[in-house]
This record gives structure tokens, sequence and C-alpha cells, in this order.
């Protein structure tokens, strides 16, 4: 069930509430290759992905970022997003919990709206993190 943030009951600092996502499975990553059409076998073939030079498979940039997307859609139906974009800062692997994090950066009116500014974090279990971003919403 989508939470509605309210302009007025933000403060820049304030923290969205975390976003869990448990270990990331092998299923999960041919799920999201066939739902994504990202088949790069990087993402399910042990032996592709260290032929190409890495560790083992990794998770799809994508999905980390679709957590992060779902981070938002918890909190604000999709027609509020009004940007959301992201930068790869390292690689998930199978195994890994991510845990997904927003803080509000600033706001503002543009157009007649209200928008609040978001950073953005996708973390692993180790705290490292996987994808940093921002996104703006429009909020009554």
């Amino acid at each position: 069930m989508t939470q509605t943030l309210r302009f007025n009951d933000l403060n820049v600092g304030d923290s969205l509430p975390n976003l869990a996502k448990p270990a990331i499975s092998r299923l999960q990553l041919a799920l999201f290759a066939g739902a994504s059409g990202d088949h790069n076998p990087i993402h399910v073939d042990e032996e592709a992905a260290k032929a190409g030079g890495l560790p083992g498979c990794i998770a799809h940039g994508m999905l980390t970022m679709a957590f992060l997307g779902q981070l938002l859609t918890d909190v604000v139906p999709s027609h509020r997003i009004r940007s959301f974009s992201g930068r790869f800062t390292s690689m998930a692997f199978p195994g890994d919990s991510i845990t997904c994090q927003g803080k509000v950066a600033a706001k503002t009116e543009e157009a007649g709206e209200k928008i609040v500014m978001l950073e953005l974090a996708a973390l692993n279990q180790k705290g490292e993190v996987l994808m940093a971003g921002t996104a703006s919403l429009a909020l009554d």
C-alpha cells in the first residue's frame, strides 16, 4: 500500500522509511532477465561471468534501480514522480541483501507544484553503496 507523503510534513534531512530487500537469488536474476529483456549471460551463467573477468554472476544494475523505484512508489503514487536517476557505483551479487534509502535534500516550488528533491542510495549488507541517485516528487 502506498503511503502519501505531504510537502508540509517533510523537512530537509528527513529520511524515508528504508526498503529492505531479501537476498538476491539466481531465480530472481533469471526472472528479471526475462522481464527486462537483458539476457547477458554474466547475470545467469557463472562461467560466462568469469570468462568476462568477473568473480561470478552479477545482478542486473537495473534490478538495483528497480528496488530504488519501489522505495519511491511505496511512499507516493507513481504519477507524483517527476524525475528519477541513478549512478551505478558497485556490483550486486547473488546472495546480497539490498537496503534502499532516501533523504530529503531540498524543497522548492516549480511550475506551481510543490517539489521535494530526494537523495537515494541502495546499499548491500556490508553497507557498500551500489547505486546513488536522486528523485523529485510533486507533493500536496
